[in-house]
C-alpha cells in the first residue's frame, strides 16, 4: 500500500491533472480517469488500455468484482491527493491515450456525426458526448483549437460516455469538408438566425450521413467557416422570446430532432 504523499506515482498523477496537464498528457500519452461509472465504462471497452488502477479498500468494494493486472492499493488520504475531485469515490485509474481517426468513420453508411467548432467549455465538452451517446449519434468530433477531451473535467463529465461512442480531436475544417465528399454526408449548420427549419433538414437527413456542425459557445460558427464548409443553416424553432439556446442545450435539441425525425 502506497502511504506517502511524496510517491512518484503520486506526483505523476498529479502532473496529469494539473495546470501544465494537456502538455504532460500528449508527451505522456496517459490521461486520468476517475469515479467508479467512468472506470466500469472505460473497463467494459475493448479498445481502451488501462495501466493501471489506484484503489484504496472502500474503492475497490465501489467497483465491485473484474480482473485487472496492476492494481495499486493507496492510503485515502493519498487517494485524495491524487484525485482532481473534492470527494473522491476510493478509486482512479491511468489509461493510454488513443486517437481516432477520420478513415475509422467511412464505413458507416448512414452516419450521424456532430461536429463542434473551437469548443471551449469542458462541462460542455462533455455534455455533448453524453448526449451523443444517448441519441446514437456515431462519433463527436472536436475541431483543432478545441478544448482538450482528455482533460478530467471533460472525461467526468462523459458519465462513463466517452468510451460508449467514438470521439475525435483536433480535426480541421478542411478535414471535415474532405470526409463529407468521400462519404457523401449532408452538412448542416447550427445558428440561430439560419433559413431551415431544423426539423424539415432533420427529415432531410434520414437514410443518408450527416454531419450537424455547432460553433463555438461564446462566437458561434464564424460564416467563413460555415461557407467554407457549403453547410445548409438550420435554426431550431422557438416559440419563446429567448434569442438563442446554449451550446449544450442547442446540441440536445438537434440531437434528440435528428434521432427522431424518422418516428
Amino acid at each position: 500500500m502506497i502511504t506517502s504523499l511524496q510517491s512518484p506515482h503520486v506526483e505523476a498523477v498529479k502532473a496529469l491533472l494539473g495546470s501544465r496537464g494537456v502538455k504532460e498528457r500528449r508527451e505522456r500519452g496517459r490521461y486520468v480517469i476517475e469515479s467508479v461509472q467512468n472506470i466500469k465504462a472505460a473497463l467494459a471497452s475493448n479498445e481502451t488500455e488501462i495501466e493501471s488502477i489506484f484503489y484504496t479498500q472502500e474503492g475497490l468494494e465501489r467497483l465491485g468484482s473484474f480482473y485487472h493486472a496492476n492494481l495499486i492499493e493507496v492510503a485515502p488520504q493519498v487517494m485524495k491527493a491524487m484525485t482532481d475531485t473534492v470527494s473522491p469515490q476510493g478509486v482512479l485509474a491511468i489509461a493510454k491515450l488513443k486517437r481516432r481517426t477520420l478513415t475509422e468513420l467511412q464505413g458507416i453508411k448512414t452516419g450521424k456525426f456532430a461536429y463542434f467548432w473551437q469548443i471551449q467549455d469542458p462541462g460542455n465538452a462533455g455534455t455533448v458526448i453524453r448526449t451523443a451517446d444517448a441519441f446514437g449519434f456515431d462519433a463527436v468530433i472536436f475541431s483543432d483549437s478545441s478544448v482538450d477531451i482528455y482533460s478530467p473535467k471533460v472525461i467526468r463529465s462523459t458519465a462513463g460516455s466517452f468510451w460508449q461512442t467514438k470521439v475525435l480531436d483536433e480535426v480541421s475544417v478542411a478535414e471535415i469538408k474532405e470526409f463529407a465528399g468521400k462519404t457523401g454526408s449532408n452538412l448542416f449548420a447550427t445558428k440561430s438566425d439560419g433559413p431551415h427549419s431544423l426539423m424539415d433538414a432533420a427529415r432531410d437527413s434520414v437514410g443518408k450521413p450527416s454531419i450537424w456542425i455547432f460553433g463555438n459557445e461564446a462566437r458561434g460558427l464564424p460564416p467563413e467557416v460555415e461557407a467554407s464548409l457549403g453547410a445548409k443553416s438550420v435554426s431550431i424553432p422557438m416559440a419563446g422570446k429567448t434569442e438563442s439556446l446554449n451550446l449544450a442545450t442547442a446540441a440536445s435539441v438537434v440531437m434528440y430532432a435528428v434521432a427522431n425525425a424518422d418516428k
